[in-house]
């Protein structure tokens, strides 16, 4: 009766792969909270997939008056998820002289936002830019990863005219010094 037990017992062990499937589970959990958001929208691609479009709000963590919406397909079974995104940026608040002294104005500009999007170094970046010579933020966001050949990416605007940074916009030479 005892070898019967024994057998019982192996059959239900864990397989070899257990830590890979628990470290790969931890480190896709670690990444999500990377890019926490706030979810506005969520819609399924169809009945027989487990992909989804979902869109998250985000505030620019330093130009609190504007806001960028960021759709991007999410893969519930997959260890990997797509790279495709849009992005759309609007002014949703006041954007002042203060928030723009503050911003990274070099050509590179500052990621904003990052999300993983695989546990194999695949992330989602959206990065500011100042356009100096246009008096305009820039927000891009891309992949890190090439997928089918390419570097996905979109971009948006968002026009300084009328908000109270004009006359600090107004004051920078081209190179965004004043």
């Amino acid at each position: 009766m005892i070898k019967n037990k024994t057998k019982i017992i192996s059959a239900i062990s864990l397989p070899k792969s257990a830590p890979i499937v628990a470290l790969t589970t931890a480190f896709a959990a670690a990444g999500a909270l990377v890019g926490c958001s706030d979810d506005v929208g969520k819609v399924s691609l169809g009945l027989f997939t487990t992909k989804d479009v979902v869109i998250n709000a985000q505030q620019d963590p330093i130009v609190k008056g504007v806001t960028c919406h960021i759709s991007h397909v999410e893969a519930d079974l997959d260890f990997s998820e797509p790279s495709d995104m849009s992005i759309a940026c609007r002014q949703t608040g006041e954007i002042s002289a203060q928030d723009l002294a503050k911003i990274d104005r070099s050509k590179n500009g500052q990621v904003v936002f990052k999300e993983s999007k695989s546990i194999l170094f695949k992330s989602l970046k959206v990065r500011r830019i100042y356009d100096a010579e246009n008096k305009t933020l820039i927000y891009l966001s891309y992949s890190t990863k090439e997928s089918s050949g390419s570097h996905h990416h979109s971009l948006s605007t968002v026009p300084l005219y009328n908000t109270k940074a004009w006359d600090w916009a107004q004051a920078q030479d081209v190179n965004g010094n004043p």
